[in-house]
């Protein structure tokens, strides 16, 4: 390719940009600011952080009640409670050496082999 044809067409794809340029201009033409431009811009800026510091505020009131609800249930777990209660608080090899076992013949299952 010769530099005069490269500049030839250099110069249609410089002449094209520029119509095309001239065509987005006719199209959306410059708006003037109004008095009201910066306190608008403004008025946004404001309500989106008041939206982001209402959501900020709820997030950590939920963080704080999870963190006071995790504590509440460690110190419960944590102190010991009465053995008078339903539940046991032995393992089963000690609920079994002490002699809790259930002997009884209600909850025994007899296995029936059949040959």
């Amino acid at each position: 390719m010769s530099m005069t044809n490269y500049w030839n067409q250099q110069g249609d794809r410089d002449a094209e940009l520029n119509a095309l340029f001239r065509a987005y201009r006719a199209a959306c033409p410059e708006k003037e600011p109004s008095a009201n431009f910066m306190p608008e811009v403004w008025r946004r800026i404001e309500e989106r952080q008041h939206s982001q510091f209402l959501l900020g505020r709820w997030a950590r009131a939920l963080v704080t009640a999870a963190a006071v609800l995790s504590l509440g249930m460690a110190a419960y777990l944590y102190i010991p409670h009465a053995h008078g209660t339903v539940f046991s608080f032995e393992s089963y090899v000690e609920a079994i050496a002490a002699g809790h076992a259930v002997d009884s013949a209600e909850f025994v299952d007899p296995v029936v082999d059949e040959l």
